[in-house]
């Protein structure tokens, strides 16, 4: 639980996504094994922190969908409010944030794509994360921002504060 006047995002790539039907749609590709791992390592380094998002805004595409399903696993404390979001397929910033502005728990999980998730993730601390995986932000890749502020619609580029960044990529 966030306190009054503040709000958490929690910023998610898709997990490593399963490429071995060439007819299958973009849209409908699945997660691999790879990336059921490491979402599911995902999930439980969220639960170990506490990372509990009350609501939780995904993208629409099958791998978005799977990468929360396999965090969902993990022992988390919440059940948040889920969201299927089919303007965060192939978003960009502007729309990431739009979308994001409409959000109304204090601490939400945004679950998006590449390129526009790694910009969006760029434009929203006030400092950046030293990581040197965090500009092309790879799959798996987790951004934790917070803000100073009352309402989703309050928030703005450059005013997040970077709580944390981890990239879990399933490898065993």
């Amino acid at each position: 639980m966030t306190p009054l006047g503040h709000r958490r995002l929690i910023l998610t790539r898709h997990a490593k996504s399963a490429w071995d039907d060439p007819a299958l749609a973009d849209h409908d590709r699945p997660l691999n094994d790879r990336g059921r791992r490491s979402a599911l390592a995902l999930g439980d380094w969220m639960a170990s922190r506490g990372y509990e998002p009350e609501e939780v805004l995904c993208s629409s595409a099958a791998r978005t969908r799977e990468t929360w399903a396999m965090i969902a696993s993990a022992p988390l404390e919440v059940r948040p409010i889920l969201r299927i979001e089919a303007g965060l397929y192939q978003a960009g910033p502007e729309k990431m944030l739009s979308i994001l502005k409409t959000a109304k728990q204090p601490t939400v999980m945004m679950l998006g794509h590449n390129p526009g998730i790694s910009e969006f993730a760029a434009l929203l601390p006030a400092r950046l994360p030293l990581d040197p995986d965090f500009r092309r932000y790879p799959t798996g890749a987790t951004l934790v921002v917070d803000f100073q502020v009352d309402d989703w619609s309050q928030v703005e580029p450059g005013q997040g504060s970077t709580m944390d960044f981890v990239r879990l990529d399933g490898r065993r």
